[in-house]
């Protein structure tokens, strides 16, 4: 599904990260992109079969490559991977979806939770968690959720956040202002036939803690307002 060439190329632009080399290795930029591309056709319909995602097309899901250098001091002009977002309408659908990255060096992962929450999404995480911390608890402590997402990243208040006692029996989770986790997939398993498999027994066992997350998001506020 994804060939070495994919990776090669995304190593060499790490250490040529600039608009001549890239313009003079373009075709190799588009041969890279179409392995990105196949993958992600491949994980539509078998994303599919879990959960609803209307009309979203490959584009939809595709980050480009260039980088928003404008409130940056690195002016790296691209990205060092290809990436995509998959989920009901994709990269700008807003909600908690699954998120894929590949790159060289067994850096390549698949990840998904609460990254970029606003303030008012914050609030509603932390009311449910202080209501009902075992729900997501049970989600993200089961044995094979675990086993395959060994990695929690995201940031956390140095205190307890505003209307919650330090000694709160959920205080670590209550702390979290990200909840995000990851999956690494070494080179040779990104270039493994088997790759679309994996990903999508990954998106099987994240999906509910995805579900937990849009729910309080966006659904709950739903249904408040009917």
């Amino acid at each position: 599904m994804i060939h070495p060439p994919t990776l090669a190329f995304l190593e060499e632009l790490r250490e040529n990260n600039n608009r001549e080399w890239f313009q003079a290795n373009r075709k190799r930029y588009e041969a890279a992109k179409q392995d990105l591309e196949k993958l992600i056709e491949v994980l539509l319909r078998d994303v599919g079969t879990l959960q609803e995602l209307g009309n979203t097309q490959v584009k939809d899901c595709i980050f480009r490559i260039n980088r928003d250098v404008r409130f940056s001091k690195d002016k790296k002009p691209y990205k060092s991977w290809l990436s995509a977002a998959i989920g009901p309408g994709g990269r700008h659908s807003g909600r908690i979806d699954y998120y894929l990255q590949l790159q060289p060096g067994g850096e390549s992962f698949l990840g998904a939770g609460m990254w970029s929450a606003t303030p008012a999404q914050l609030a509603k995480y932390r009311q449910e968690i202080d209501y009902n911390a075992a729900e997501l608890k049970k989600i993200i402590h089961e044995p094979r959720f675990r086993a395959y997402y060994p990695e929690i990243w995201g940031e956390s208040t140095k205190t307890a956040p505003k209307g919650y006692a330090k000694d709160h029996p959920e205080i670590e989770l209550l702390r979290r202002k990200q909840l995000f986790f990851m999956h690494r997939f070494t080179d040779k398993e990104v270039l493994s036939p088997t790759f679309a498999a994996s990903i999508l027994e990954g998106v099987a066992l994240v999906k509910p803690f995805c579900d937990f997350l849009n729910y309080i998001f966006f659904e709950e506020t739903e249904e408040e307002a009917t």
